[in-house]
């Protein structure tokens, strides 16, 4: 019986020096063909597969690096649904204001103008240079204006005190007077001043228009423009040496 050859076993030297024994070369494995990109249109034309290879397909980690990011597409505009676009958005020409609007705005400004010169009537009668335009509207409006009120515009056409027979320390007094103003006055009041002979006010008495008219007169009437009146009254005498006198209106 013969024995068995022993497969040689690599030395020492050669395990050391890292070479590996010889090993035979593993059968390689076939490669299929790469289609063309015609060849791939005609098998897809004809319903055939075309079997890509796996290290064939760049994958996407791997151009990261050396391909250039493309810049992200713009967003879409956003547009509003019809219903809530305004004509101007949608295209449609603006709408002309109707002129009746335009009426009904001026009449609410005159009827406001109108009522704050109403209630304000009172100031602006008094004033020469509105009292026309607030006496016109009153007489379309019917409402009542108070008395032009200018003391100055009187005018005194004559005067006289003298003693009542009969009647120590009374006095006689006469006095007639002209409203030269533009519109009607109330009455003035009357202030009267007495003097000595040395020119020093010895008396003085403001009389109101119930005072000198009497109470058979209207003491709340009016003198119209260019009206004269005549008054007539008694005072007692302040003093027995009373030679001089004045009149003021107020």
């Amino acid at each position: 019986m013969s024995d068995k050859p022993t497969p040689s076993q690599p030395s020492l030297a050669t395990f050391l020096q890292g070479q590996a024994p010889a090993t035979a070369p593993l059968p390689a494995e076939p490669v299929a063909p790469v289609a063309s990109d015609q060849e791939a249109a005609q098998a897809l034309h004809e319903g055939g597969d075309i079997t890509v290879a796996d290290d064939l397909i760049p994958s996407q980690q791997a151009n990261s690096d050396t391909l250039d990011e493309e810049p992200a597409p713009p967003a879409p505009a956003v547009t509003a649904p019809s219903f809530m676009r305004t004509e101007r958005q949608a295209g449609a020409p603006p709408r002309a204001t109707p002129r009746w609007q335009w009426g009904v705005v001026a009449a609410l400004g005159l009827l406001l103008l109108v009522q704050v010169l109403v209630a304000d009537r009172a100031r602006l009668a008094a004033d020469a240079g509105t009292r026309p335009l607030v006496s016109a509207l009153c007489t379309v409006l019917r409402c009542t204006l108070p008395a032009w009120h200018e003391p100055s515009a009187y005018s005194m056409l004559s005067r006289e005190i003298r003693p009542v027979p009969g009647q120590p320390g009374v006095l006689q007094v006469q006095a007639s007077f002209r409203n030269e103003a533009r519109w009607e006055q109330a009455w003035p009041a009357l202030r009267l001043s007495l003097s000595d002979a040395d020119g020093r006010v010895i008396g003085r008495r403001t009389l109101q228009p119930a005072e000198y008219l009497g109470p058979a007169a209207d003491a709340q009437g009016r003198l119209a423009p260019g009206q004269s009146a005549q008054v007539s009254f008694r005072l007692r005498e302040p003093a027995a040496a009373t030679v001089a006198f004045s009149f003021e209106f107020q």
